[in-house]
């Protein structure tokens, strides 16, 4: 995988907050799986971001920051097309979300995959099943919501999606039975099993200890980096975005105020983020 880091401008953080919104950093030679331009959204009358543009380059992993309140969440919702922008464009995987249908988008989140802060996990069913719940986007009914009644090719998947994460021995487990960073694994397995092109991440360690988030986004940079995902994730944690990210994009004012290396930042720079 290219190295970003070498080749790109250093960081732009814009000194005003009122000033003009900061530039991109593009490289015109790469495939790009993200292109986001001048997204602006708002709820009522409470202007959430506008005028927020950047590109992600296929195989790449950006850290998005900033204090609670800035957006961030809410821009992945847009990414995805889970919730309509008020103004932008953005494409996704080569396409332009705005001119899909219903059924387009949902053909295309197949190649996507979601960690929430929340595991969403479905407590008695068992880790298997939890697991083969990932694959529901492309195919439907009732054979994908219970292990018991799977196609072997998906019991199959699920099982090396789940001995990815080092659960495979727990995959007839309940999922209520488990702790709070196997869930998180399960929860990483579920979003892998598919085997999508882009996952989106959001705070993928907010419910961990300190000792379990590390681990949980070791093991998953790890995994994302050897299948070649694009990701993107959100942290609070300024040490994670910094050691995780390739690019870190900050968000504050209701503006992308930063768009630069990880490599070229420290977490000093970041903190001005969250004044």
């Amino acid at each position: 995988m290219t190295d970003l880091r070498t080749t790109e401008p250093a960081p732009t953080l814009a000194p005003e907050r009122a000033g003009a919104p900061c530039e991109p950093v593009l490289n015109p030679l790469q495939d790009h799986d993200i292109s986001a331009r001048a997204l602006g959204k708002s709820f009522g009358k409470t202007q959430i971001f506008s005028e927020v543009s950047f590109r992600l380059a296929r195989g790449e992993a950006v850290a998005l920051v900033g204090a609670n309140g800035t957006g961030k969440s809410t821009l992945l919702r847009c990414l995805l097309g889970l919730i309509p922008m008020d103004h932008g464009t953005v494409e996704l995987l080569g396409q332009d979300i705005s001119q899909l249908s219903t059924q387009e988008l949902r053909r295309m989140r197949v190649s996507t995959g979601l960690v929430a802060q929340k595991h969403n996990l479905v407590p008695r069913l068992s880790v298997l099943s939890n697991v083969i719940h990932g694959l529901l986007g492309q195919f439907s009914g009732p054979r994908y919501w219970s292990q018991s009644f799977a196609p072997q090719d998906a019991r199959a998947a699920a099982m090396a999606a789940l001995d990815k994460v080092g659960l495979a021995h727990l995959a007839l487990r309940r999922v209520d039975r488990l702790s709070g960073g196997q869930s998180q694994r399960v929860a990483i397995a579920r979003a892998l099993v598919s085997r999508p092109r882009l996952l989106i991440a959001d705070e993928p360690c907010a419910s961990l200890d300190p000792s379990a988030g590390e681990d949980i986004m070791a093991m998953f940079f790890e995994l994302v980096r050897r299948e070649g995902v694009t990701v993107v994730f959100t942290s609070h944690h300024l040490e994670h975005a910094l050691t995780y990210g390739d690019r870190v994009l900050g968000l504050a004012g209701g503006r992308l105020e930063l768009d630069a290396t990880a490599a070229s930042l420290s977490a000093s720079d970041l903190r001005g983020l969250y004044d």
